[in-house]
């Protein structure tokens, strides 16, 4: 069981980027999924999450209007839309599956973790 995050880079800021995160089996499309970031020298924050089928979705303050998590089924996969790219923005996101979530922002609920994509944004 496995989640491979991918699309991270270097982009300038009020840039755009778009993550994803595959999962290695169907299984996951029933699990609520979610965006995590790790900045050096931050904890780890929740930055998206998203339920079954996209039934909702939650984000974090930092970034609600300018991210959008979306979910394909079908291809296993969970997207993370990011425009207006802020240099605060920059980090390793990491993306997570979890069989029962109650607080989507909550990192310890997660059951499974991919390992995580860079992304820099330059000023």
């Amino acid at each position: 069981v496995q989640l491979q995050a991918s699309g991270g880079g270097l982009v300038q800021a009020g840039g755009s980027l778009r993550l994803s995160c595959t999962a290695s089996e169907r299984t996951f499309n029933s699990f609520p999924m979610a965006w995590f970031r790790q900045a050096p020298g931050k904890e780890r924050e929740f930055i998206a999450g998203i339920r079954w089928r996209g039934s909702a979705t939650y984000y974090a303050d930092s970034v609600r209007g300018r991210f959008t998590i979306s979910r394909d089924d079908a291809k296993n996969t969970a997207y993370l839309q990011m425009s207006s790219l802020k240099p605060e923005d920059t980090g390793v996101y990491l993306c997570a599956a979890g069989r029962t979530i109650r607080d989507a922002s909550r990192s310890r609920e997660y059951d499974y973790w991919g390992q995580g994509t860079l992304v820099t944004v330059s000023s």
